[in-house]
């Protein structure tokens, strides 16, 4: 038999009083005076052999009340595992402690991350001090992943704090469920608020071997309002001209919400102000407008003021104004000037031109933009360099030369893993149409005419097409025919042209829709990294590719904390693998020694913003088990029955009855034990 409480056997200690009362029982006698006493010599002794019995009797009922009674207090049990075929088992029990931004809610016992402490603290002291636990947190540290006893686990317990990871309900099943071994008892016991993101809609996948008991805890109604996220109208960021961001904002309350000031910064100064209302359970998007922008990278914030849940009131992004754009155009004839006259036109374009007879190959990781126009004999070096340049995330523009070689130009093409030239057709000039649908003419019209004027060609390729699916028509012609299309090839884009640029050919470079094609191609050639990742969520960040010599490395470096990510190579960027490591919301400037690559914006996951809870019923239709428990924090752990589940019986029931019956045989003997005698004398 063991004890749930054995600190109150002090309490035996008690069964003094009794015995003190017994030994000094300081009686007053009183003197009867009698002629001869005699004749009562045999009645006294008589009478005093039975009043000892009495006494000692109602002393061992007093004695064995008071000891049931400390008995009870300290809640004996007899495991049920002391059969002689388990006696050599023992008890493993994982504990899950959910510490999201969640946790940080208020109820009548105060913050929910320390209640679940002080619940998880009653079930670890309702086991033997022999059995072990594990610990598990939505940080999976790797302190935690080893059983530990009692007193190692109180203390692991101690140093939980709220984290912003966020993990799923599968997932901590799965942690739980890692390393399930057959000569031992396994519990699992999980503390959380299970709130709806938390649980999930899919049902969850657990082993039958493992017990689970769920311990809900219940946190006050509270309104939230969340900044979801963030994203940029402009297709390229460009010094001093106007930007324009879209932000949206989730109210997950039950009311209204009104004049919410949202307010934007970049780089620590206020670019744009706003004050917002979302009705209750609504999504508002809002456009924010500002300009003024040097080039560089630029740290933004996006705030809002709502309380008392803060954590998703900020977010942080990150991009980067490119004072310019490199162009290079590879011509087939000096006297070209359509490409020149186009990119030449904007400053913020910085165009290179170079002639088909003397290309420097080394040169074209300079660029974003390639442009080859009109090339009379491109060769099968040309498009081996164009597609390993391509492949690491370049873009390439081809406007043929129709009076070349078609086998020639074939055998380019197919180097470049585009379709061949089919045939050259001429004849009277065709009409395009135009996809309006596809990302290059995005915000390019306001508003689209009916009868809207497109570019004709009289003398263009037909390709002998295959493989479609890498393939997007931009300009299209009869006959499911195309004018110009882009091909994906490794990380970077092709843009095919049926026609030249000649005017003999067609009027495509003189049309007012070459200038907003041409812009959005070169604008789309510029790569920008993700405005913002979410900790705990992204492990991998993507950056332009970065070469790095033997002995060289990178690290995200923010206010003192550093790391070193996992460097992998691939076509046309740089992967940074930074695992578990960036726990905490904020700004990280990727060096390379003492040079800052880029910035990187870190947020905290927002799933933890909608504060609804699943129920009981939706956890166990998840789950689909039949040995789950279900508990409400409302109760005491222990009076819940989650103590001594499944591994005793408990005997303080037992211990109660007892101390009331030995009370009642005391009153008893008091009451009808012989007490007095008459006597009779002659």
């Amino acid at each position: 038999m063991n004890f749930l409480y054995p600190g109150f056997l002090f309490a035996l200690l008690a069964i003094a009083i009794p015995i003190a009362i017994h030994l000094f029982n300081f009686r007053k006698f009183k003197k009867v005076y009698f002629s001869n006493v005699q004749f009562l010599t045999a009645v006294k002794e008589q009478n005093s052999s039975r009043e000892k019995l009495k006494h000692l009797l109602v002393l061992f009922s007093r004695i064995l009340a008071v000891t049931f009674l400390v008995l009870a207090f300290a809640r004996p049990f007899i495991p049920a595992w002391g059969s002689d075929n388990q006696s050599s088992n023992r008890n493993l029990i994982s504990i899950y402690i959910d510490n999201s931004y969640s946790m940080e809610s208020l109820n009548k016992e105060g913050n929910l991350l320390e209640e679940a402490k002080r619940k998880a603290k009653e079930i670890a002291r309702a086991y033997a001090m022999t059995d072990q636990f594990k610990l598990v947190t939505n940080d999976f540290e790797g302190k935690h992943q080893r059983a530990v006893n009692r007193e190692e686990f109180v203390r692991l317990l101690d140093d939980v704090k709220i984290s912003a990871s966020g993990r799923s309900l599968q997932q901590v099943v799965n942690r739980l469920e890692t390393d399930i071994s057959t000569n031992v008892n396994e519990v699992a016991y999980l503390l959380s608020d299970f709130q709806k993101g938390f649980v999930g809609t899919q049902p969850v996948k657990t082993n039958n071997a493992l017990n689970y008991s769920f311990l809900k805890l219940n946190a006050n109604s509270l309104p939230n309002i969340s900044i979801d996220s963030i994203w940029s109208l402009s297709p390229v960021h460009l010094p001093n001209q106007a930007e324009q961001f879209v932000v949206q904002l989730h109210n997950y309350g039950d009311e209204d919400a009104s004049d919410i000031p949202v307010k934007l910064t970049i780089n620590k100064q206020q670019k744009a102000i706003s004050n917002v209302s979302i009705p209750a359970g609504k999504i508002l998007k809002d456009t924010l407008s500002f300009s003024g922008l040097n080039g560089g990278w630029k740290q933004g914030t996006l705030a809002i003021k709502d309380f008392p849940l803060t954590f998703d009131d900020n977010l942080n992004f990150t991009f980067k104004v490119q004072p310019d754009l490199k162009v290079l155009s590879i011509s087939g004839n000096p006297s070209e000037r359509y490409i020149r006259s186009l990119f030449s036109a904007d400053a913020y374009f910085k165009l290179t031109e170079m002639p088909e007879s003397n290309i420097r190959y080394s040169a074209f990781p300079e660029y974003s933009l390639i442009v080859l126009d009109g090339l009379k004999e491109p060769s099968s070096g040309l498009a081996q360099q164009l597609k390993l340049y391509v492949q690491n995330g370049g873009t390439v523009v081809v406007f043929p030369n129709l009076d070349a070689n078609t086998n020639l130009y074939s055998s380019f093409l197919n180097g470049l893993s585009l379709p061949a030239v089919q045939e050259l057709i001429t004849g009277p000039s065709i009409a395009s149409t135009i996809d309006l649908k596809n990302s290059v003419f995005k915000d390019v019209f306001e508003q689209v005419p009916e009868n809207i004027d497109l570019p004709v060609v009289s003398r263009y390729f037909s390709y002998a097409e295959q493989n479609k699916s890498n393939k997007e028509n931009i300009l299209k012609l009869p006959l499911n025919r195309f004018l110009f299309a882009g091909y994906n090839i490794g990380a970077g884009k092709v843009y095919l042209s049926a026609s030249s640029l000649d005017a003999k050919d067609g009027n495509i470079a003189r049309h007012p829709v070459f200038v907003p094609l041409m812009f959005k191609v070169a604008f789309g050639s510029n790569k920008e990294q993700p405005f913002y990742y979410i900790t705990g969520r992204n492990n991998v960040l993507e950056s332009a590719k970065i070469n790095l010599s033997g002995n060289q490395s990178l690290k995200l470096v923010s206010n003192g904390f550093e790391v070193i990510p996992e460097v992998r190579q691939t076509p046309g960027k740089t992967l940074l693998y930074v695992a578990d490591q960036v726990k905490k919301s904020g700004f990280y400037q990727l060096k390379k020694a003492d040079s800052v690559l880029s910035v990187v914006a870190f947020n905290d996951d927002r799933s933890e913003s909608d504060m609804h809870y699943a129920t009981e019923n939706e956890i166990k239709a998840l789950l689909n088990k039949d040995n789950i428990g279900f508990y409400d924090a409302k109760k005491d752990a222990l009076s819940m029955g989650i103590a001594l589940k499944n591994n005793s019986n408990e005997l303080w029931k037992l211990c109660l009855i007892l101390a009331v019956v030995f009370l009642a045989i005391e009153i008893l003997l008091i009451r009808f034990f012989n007490n007095s005698k008459n006597i009779q004398t002659t």
